[in-house]
C-alpha cells in the first residue's frame, strides 16, 4: 500500500480544491454513498502516516477552519491514541509489495486507524490498497492487459467534479466518515514533530525490530518499502530483537529510516509538476551525493 512519502503527494494533489464546491461525483464505493458529497464544499486536506483525510461542509459553511478548532482536534485525538502521552518529546526508487508483506504491513496498520463506527462526521478518512492513488484532472489508463487479453481501465472508487471544472479521482481504497483525523504528529515519519525520543524507546523493545518498524504507534508512514530499504542501509537483520543492538546502531536505523522517507518525498515531487506548487522550506531533505 502507499506508505507516507506517496500520500503526501496524494495530499498536494488534492489541496488546489480546498475551498471549491463538488458539482459532480460518481464511482463505484459500495461502502460510500457518493452522492451524499453533492454540493458539498471541500473545506480541508490533510495527511497523517497512511491516510489522507478530506473536510467537507455545507457549501455556504467556512472555507477555512479556526486555529482553535484545528487545535482542538489535534488535542482530542492524541488523548485518545498516544499511548506515551506525558513521556519526554522531542532514496531509492520504491518496488512493489509481495502480497505477504502486503498483509503484514495492514496488521501493523489497524492501530493507526480502527474501524469502529463512530457515527457520520465531516471527515473523509482514505485508506489506499496495494496500488491505490489519487489522480487530477485525468483518469487512470490501463498499461497491459489483463489475463484475459482485455484493456480495461482501473475502475475508480470516487470521482468528484469541481465547480472549476476540474475534478479528482480515488483508486483502490477504503472510505469512511470520522469527526476528526485521528492523528499523532509525533509519530509521523515526515512530521516536524515527530517524536524520536519515543521512536527509540519502541526500537529497544525485545520485538524484531522489522515488526516494530511497522508499528503505526511509533513509526506512522512507515510501511515494507521503507523497512525493507532502510534495515538493509543499516546493515541490521531484520528479525533481531532490538534489546540485542547498542543504542548506536538504533540511531542508525533510526537516522536512515529519516532521511530515506524525506529523500523519496523529494523524488515523488521533483518527478510531478507538484515541485512548482511545493514552497522551497517543505523540500528540507539533504541529499547524499
Amino acid at each position: 500500500m502507499p506508505e507516507g512519502p506517496s500520500v503526501r503527494k496524494f495530499q498536494l494533489l488534492t489541496s488546489p480544491f480546498v475551498g471549491q464546491v463538488v458539482a459532480k461525483v460518481g464511482g463505484s464505493s459500495r461502502k460510500l454513498s457518493v452522492n451524499d458529497l453533492n454540493a458539498l464544499r471541500l473545506q480541508d486536506s490533510q495527511v497523517h502516516g497512511k491516510n489522507l483525510y478530506l473536510a467537507f461542509v455545507a457549501a455556504e459553511g467556512p472555507i477555512v477552519p479556526t486555529a482553535e478548532e484545528t487545535a482542538l482536534q489535534r488535542e482530542a485525538a492524541c488523548g485518545e491514541h498516544c499511548p506515551a502521552q506525558g513521556q519526554q518529546g522531542q532514496a531509492g526508487v520504491p518496488h512493489p509489495h509481495s502480497q505477504d508483506e502486503e498483509l503484514q504491513e495492514a496488521q501493523h496498520s489497524r492501530s493507526e486507524a480502527p474501524e469502529a463506527a463512530e457515527g457520520r462526521g465531516n471527515w473523509l478518512r482514505i485508506h489506499f490498497g496495494m496500488f491505490g492513488s489519487v489522480r487530477a484532472n485525468e483518469f487512470s489508463r490501463a498499461s497491459r492487459a489483463n489475463k484475459r487479453g482485455d484493456w480495461k481501465d482501473p475502475v475508480p472508487r470516487l470521482v468528484l467534479h469541481f465547480e472549476s471544472g476540474g475534478f479528482l479521482v480515488f483508486y483502490n481504497c477504503r472510505m469512511l466518515w470520522c469527526s476528526s483525523p485521528r492523528a499523532d504528529p509525533a509519530s509521523d515519519i515526515l512530521s516536524v514533530e515527530f517524536h524520536r525520543g519515543r521512536a527509540l524507546r519502541a526500537l529497544r523493545a525485545p520485538d524484531p525490530v522489522c515488526c516494530t518498524l511497522l508499528d503505526q504507534r511509533y513509526f506512522s508512514g512507515l510501511g515494507n518499502i521503507i523497512k525493507n530499504e532502510i534495515l538493509y542501509l543499516a546493515r541490521i537483520h531484520p528479525l533481531t530483537p532490538g534489546s540485542l543492538l547498542a543504542l548506536s546502531d538504533l540511531e542508525r536505523l533510526l537516522d536512515c529510516a529519516l532521511q530515506f522517507s524525506s529523500e523519496w518525498l523529494c523524488l515523488e515531487l521533483v518527478n510531478s509538476s507538484l515541485f512548482r506548487m511545493v514552497p522551497v522550506p517543505f523540500l528540507s531533505c539533504e541529499w547524499s551525493h
